[in-house]
């Protein structure tokens, strides 16, 4: 029997009023994230904006916790605290005062349709005009040029200007791609963003590629979000790769050979 998608969260019942027309950002962590670069511009907007949580979805139902075991603290002779998982809808207010959502959480292991429906659901309720998502994606680029944006949505006028990376292709399914999809069949606008990230650093933090992933976020949604400290975290592990690069013949022969790979194709 098909579950009501309207039982898998629910709405604190003391949120605040909100604006009609609002954009709605997701990241769900458990899917490719290169450089953690999704993650970094989620935890950045939380960190640097007051929020509001307004929603949470049941957990319980959507994560198995053996394949993902929570933190637990023990403290001398009992358990002191877990580090509970959670999938919440907080309300923020960017740089100019404009309200808008964030959708934000671990990936769920099962029932991805009744899941995707959950948030198109609490999408309409919220009053959501546009959800846009985020992540990384490891490719054969140095981090000594300009980071590349792949842009993909429901509709051609959401992503003007960027280069399709392939004309077709199969990949690995992911709930943040399964939530794009369903919205394009329900005639919604949504988009998504996936920046390039040197293959090299894909599994270190790599803040650039978080100031890249915001820059966009600002152009599809025309939102003004806080950048600068992005920014001097991206300048401070920009100088550090550029010092082990230099302490390396090995990997300064890898960076030339990417950099002549893509001065040939740009």
């Amino acid at each position: 029997m098909a579950r009501d998608p309207g039982d898998l969260y629910q709405v604190s019942p003391d949120a605040p009023e909100l604006d009609s027309d609002l954009v709605m950002l997701y990241y769900l962590d458990g899917f490719v994230d290169a450089g953690a670069a999704g993650r970094q511009l989620a935890t950045h907007l939380l960190a640097t904006l007051e929020h509001t949580q307004i929603a949470k979805f049941d957990v319980d139902s959507l994560i198995d916790y053996r394949s993902r075991r929570p933190a637990m603290i023990f403290t001398k002779d009992h358990w002191e605290s877990i580090e509970a998982p959670e999938i919440t809808v907080h309300l923020l207010r960017d740089g100019a005062g404009a309200q808008f959502l964030m959708l934000n959480g671990l990936e769920p292991d099962r029932d991805w349709e009744a899941f995707t429906k959950a948030v198109l659901a609490l999408s309409d309720r919220l009053k959501a005009r546009l959800v846009v998502s985020f992540h990384g994606i490891p490719m054969g680029v140095p981090h000594t040029r300009p980071l590349g944006i792949t842009g993909h949505a429901t509709q051609p006028e959401l992503i003007e200007g960027y280069q399709p990376l392939v004309d077709r292709l199969q990949v690995p399914g992911s709930a943040s791609a399964l939530i794009e999809f369903r919205m394009g069949e329900a005639g919604k606008a949504a988009v998504g963003f996936a920046v390039h990230v040197p293959h090299y650093l894909a599994h270190a933090s790599y803040p650039a590629a978080a100031v890249t992933l915001l820059a966009a976020v600002e152009r599809a949604t025309g939102l003004n979000l806080p950048a600068d400290a992005l920014r001097e975290a991206a300048e401070l592990t920009d100088a550090e790769i550029a010092r082990q690069v230099e302490g390396s013949e090995e990997v300064t022969e890898v960076v030339r050979s990417l950099e002549e790979q893509y001065d040939a194709f740009n």
